[in-house]
């Protein structure tokens, strides 16, 4: 496992474009003013031992250094010792709707960029326990099995959008039962799934009946509702850019609108209670104190306990390349003028 302890240095990296922009208008620059000077088969004679090659390695040497350089100073980490460690915690699952409802503006930017952040904000506030994310629309998808790597869930969840799934609509059931398979330790006594949604529904009645065996099976649901109930319209967008909305069969934009009621319904009968997402601040410290509140199970879980430190190869790397392009001079090579492997040689 590899840890990054300073990645802001990472922004040091932009140099590297800014240099070699600089060294093409530098070379178109000198090139100009040498043809005013003399025709290329001149220069070329009066300076028969001038590379034109050595310029460019010695950029690539110079740039090579400054990026050794850069992940030196971000200081790579590798995990050399993994260990089993006593952890106790809540299993959760969140089920996070990606259909097209959930472009709507109606609450900035966006519903589901606001359900990302509300997951996001809770995933802040555990400390050990597992979770698991899903994906659904007009099917469910399992986004990340549950694990304790928290990161990781994070790292899934920002890379969530409507375009993941080819299957529009909204089946809430296919959600709550493949979270009912998320679950692998028999002996957990609590299991919570968090239903995130505008609480648009298409699988026709049957998910308060995959709600009734979610139960049976243990599992608690709570929905956190994202939108507001006057709605708003679905933008089609391209490259960024609203180009209209979406309509229905009859050509009127389509409205959509946050349904509380069916998700107070899942809640209800799944043991759980309704959140409105729209403070996410109120919204994730309810929930904290809800999982608080709940019974903790003891597992274990592996984790690297020993990292040790890498930047020492970087900044060898980094100075040997800076050394090549310090010693490394403008002028050709004896040996390798005669290799010609660039070809520079001119017969004369």
């Amino acid at each position: 496992m590899i840890q990054l302890d300073e990645k802001i240095y990472f922004y040091l990296l932009f140099i590297i474009p800014m240099m070699i922009v600089l060294f093409v208008a530098l070379q178109i620059w000198k090139r100009s003013a040498q043809k005013k000077f003399a025709s290329p088969s001149l220069l070329r004679r009066l300076t028969p031992d001038r590379s034109s090659f050595k310029s460019t390695l010695k950029l690539i040497f110079l740039l090579l250094g400054l990026t050794f350089l850069v992940l030196g100073l971000v200081n790579p980490k590798i995990g050399t010792k993994l260990e089993t460690v006593k952890r106790e915690g809540v299993d959760i699952v969140f089920a996070v709707d990606v259909s097209r409802s959930m472009l709507a503006e109606d609450i900035a930017p966006n519903r589901l960029e606001k359900a990302k952040r509300l997951v996001s904000e809770i995933i802040n506030q555990l400390a050990s326990d597992r979770i698991g994310i899903i994906a659904y629309a007009g099917q469910a998808f399992p986004q990340l099995p549950i694990t304790t790597d928290y990161g990781a869930a994070k790292m899934f969840l920002q890379s969530m959008n409507t375009n993941m799934l080819s299957s529009q609509g909204t089946a809430i059931n296919q959600a709550i039962e493949l979270a009912a398979t998320y679950y692998d330790d028999e002996e957990q006594t609590n299991r919570v799934l968090f239903i995130v949604s505008d609480g648009e529904d298409h699988s026709e009645g049957s998910t308060l009946e995959a709600v009734d065996v979610a139960v049976e099976e243990g599992i608690r649901i709570f929905t956190i509702g994202v939108g507001k109930k006057k709605g708003g319209p679905i933008p089609l967008k391209k490259n960024g850019v609203v180009e209209s909305h979406k309509k229905d069969a009859q050509g009127e934009v389509v409205i959509t609108k946050l349904n509380e009621t069916i998700l107070n319904e899942i809640a209800s009968e799944g043991n759980g209670e309704y959140i409105n997402g729209a403070n996410t601040e109120e919204a994730v410290e309810y929930i904290k104190e809800q999982l608080f509140q709940m019974d903790k199970k003891e597992f274990e879980a592996k984790q690297f306990a020993e990292f040790k430190d890498q930047y020492q190869w970087f900044l060898a790397l980094g100075l040997f390349f800076l050394f090549l392009d310090i010693f490394l001079l403008d002028r050709k090579t004896q040996w390798l003028k005669k290799l010609n492997l660039f070809n520079e040689k001119v017969d004369e």
